[in-house]
């Protein structure tokens, strides 16, 4: 719905977080702003990144390896009707190490971020592979940790 908003009365801000997060955490404070200012480096739990997934927010946000990358100009890949739409707003590392952009592969945010621990060899080469792409292509904005009480 907010998508909605913002396309018809264009981009605006609310006092209210509707994550549930407080204000208070400067981290994410900066890394929230969905303003046209550059986003400044911060924390980001998968609560906070999952709303940067091109319909809650027109960033696109999505973590590999615990980076979290600003993929906003790969709109037509990750975007709302892009291919690789479930990957926005989440950690993509397991689906990338799989090479299988399946939704099964991406993690609700209330769940444990994903160690990684059970991949195979050539699956760790495949996601180091993917991580070398995402950092040369798109400005790393943040890393993902666990939220306190949820994702631990």
């Amino acid at each position: 719905m907010s998508f909605i908003k913002n396309l018809l009365f264009g981009s605006y801000k609310t006092s209210e977080d509707p994550t549930g997060i407080s204000g208070n955490n400067k981290d994410n404070a900066d890394a929230t702003d969905s303003g046209d200012a550059p986003i400044v480096e911060g924390i980001f739990y998968p609560r906070t990144l999952s709303k940067f997934n091109g319909h809650d927010n027109e960033k696109i946000f999505i973590a590999v390896r615990g980076k979290v990358y600003d993929c906003t100009q790969g709109r037509q890949f990750y975007g709302p009707s892009g291919p690789y739409s479930n990957f926005a707003g989440n950690d993509a590392s397991r689906g990338l190490a799989l090479n299988s952009f399946e939704s099964e592969t991406v993690r609700e945010w209330d769940k444990s971020i994903d160690t990684l621990d059970d991949l195979k060899p050539e699956q760790k080469e495949s996601l180091d592979s993917w991580e070398s792409h995402f950092a040369n292509k798109y400005p790393c904005v943040g890393t993902l940790v666990p939220e306190p009480g949820v994702n631990i």
